[in-house]
């Protein structure tokens, strides 16, 4: 076998994967990049790139359906193998930015094979064995599979086949309502698609159950049929006909997507002989995200955290400072948001209303606004919505949104949790009118209202002021 000295072996050519080979390579380093399957990763090939795309195919369509505002509804004429090209279009225009050829133009040497471990200081990949300073697992996720009696004899889509669809589903069973089942739930009724979604607990059970109920009585509105407290128990049937069976009752579509989660994949990459250990969650990680392996770190899904591809990127900009400048980094979660991409959205960032009452008792506050009071929410109609967010010392330390735009409303936030800001910081923000921006602004503004308008000292000093002014 050949063999090669790097400064830097990333496994991996996903988002966190390639934003750590980039940057590397850029400030000067020897970098190798592995990855056995697609460059992107899943973001770009099977997750957050094909899902928002069918989701604006299914937008359009429903527009046409509603109507309003003077304009008559009309049934659409949905093209769904059409939809599923745009589909396609959304990753091909993406492509280039990732490809081999990018970043063997930035400098980066990439072998197109999967890797294995040797040992605690080489991997193996495509009949090269690389002798690497430092290595980085970047291999994301893959599809949980539940241990659904009978799954395996049947036919099932994960996220990783359901774009290749280009006949629209009859009726399409998904098992899981998180924010994949619930997404995909939406996509599909949009396009013409009877979906039934089953859920063992609650449906966007992460999420403030206030919140959620926005989100899953506008989807069930549209004509999701939503089963919670469903626990499958059995499949069975055969393509075209799928039975799901449950403690209450059974369920028969043509298709069914499986979308209970995702584990990370490290199967391929010998581990032990790196002596790195791992967890039902992923590699064993330290803050600072170095495995048992001083030699070896984890980042995004690999290092069994946050599933998202925006902590990939996050954990690229950690773990460059220790292995290319020798500088301490940790990495943090306070401020991480997620988003669910329904319509309208779903945000949160740090603790919901519960956790936070749970941590923080008596100590925390909770500003309130809803999206019937946002001048722009009302001209588009748009007003299903709300903010919540959690307060405590006059710091917010958590953000609850359900509404339209709520993944672009959530970003302020992240800037004032990343950085430890006051409420007064969010108050003294100007939004333009009218837009949504407001809605934070308006959540500022009811957490200070009490303390300025209800107070019966502030309204004595006010008097004493204006009996002395000239």
């Amino acid at each position: 076998m050949a063999r090669m000295k790097t400064d830097l072996c990333i496994i991996g050519a996903g988002s966190g994967g390639l934003s750590l080979a980039a940057g590397a390579v850029q400030m000067g380093a020897r970098v190798v990049l592995v990855e056995g399957h697609r460059m992107g990763g899943d973001c770009l090939n099977y997750g957050c790139v094909p899902s928002k795309a069918l989701l604006a195919a299914a937008k359009q369509a429903q527009t046409v359906r509603e109507g309003g505002f003077g304009i008559a509804p009309v049934v659409p004429q949905v093209d769904y193998a059409a939809a599923m090209a745009h589909v396609q279009s959304a990753i091909a225009t993406i492509a280039p930015h990732d490809s081999v050829e990018r970043f063997e133009g930035l400098g980066v040497r990439v072998i197109q094979a999967w890797g294995r471990f040797l040992n605690d200081r080489e991997l193996e990949a495509g009949g090269e064995v690389i002798r690497a300073r430092r290595f980085v697992i970047a291999t994301g996720s893959r599809p949980l599979l539940p241990p659904i009696p009978g799954l395996d004899q049947v036919p099932y889509l994960t996220n990783e086949t359901l774009f290749d669809l280009r006949e629209r589903p009859g009726h399409l069973l998904i098992i899981g309502g998180g924010p994949i089942g619930m997404e995909m739930a939406q996509a599909n009724v949009r396009l013409g698609t009877k979906v039934t979604v089953i859920e063992g607990d609650r449906a966007l059970n992460r999420d403030d159950p206030e919140l959620a109920k926005i989100v899953l009585d506008r989807l069930r509105a549209e004509g999701v049929g939503i089963a919670e407290g469903a626990q499958a128990t059995r499949v069975s049937g055969k393509a075209g006909a799928i039975t799901v069976e449950t403690g209450q009752g059974s369920f028969t579509g043509t298709h069914l997507l499986v979308a209970v989660g995702r584990t990370p994949a490290l199967d391929r990459l010998n581990l032990a002989a790196a002596c790195v250990e791992t967890t039902r969650a992923g590699v064993k990680v330290g803050p600072d995200l170095r495995s048992t392996n001083r030699r070896v770190y984890a980042i995004g899904d690999a290092a069994g955290g946050l599933q998202f591809t925006h902590v990939a990127g996050y954990h690229a900009g950690v773990v460059i400072r220790p292995i290319l400048l020798g500088l301490p980094a940790s990495a943090r979660t306070a401020h991480i948001p997620r988003v669910t991409y329904t319509d309208p959205e779903l945000a949160q960032i740090g603790p919901t209303e519960a956790e936070a009452r749970a941590e923080h008792g008596a100590r925390l506050s909770v500003a309130r606004f809803a999206f019937s009071g946002n001048d722009r929410a009302i001209a588009t109609g748009q007003t299903d919505g709300l903010i919540k967010v959690m307060v405590v010392k006059g710091r917010p330390v958590g953000v609850s949104i359900a509404g339209a735009e709520a993944g672009e409303l959530i970003g302020p936030w992240t800037l004032a949790l990343a950085n430890n800001l006051k409420m007064t910081h969010v108050a003294n923000m100007v939004a333009p009118y009218p837009t949504l921006g407001e809605v934070n602004k308006r959540a500022a503004g009811a957490y200070f209202s009490p303390r300025l308008f209800e107070n019966p000292w502030v309204k004595r000093v006010v008097r004493v002021v204006q009996r002395l002014l000239p």
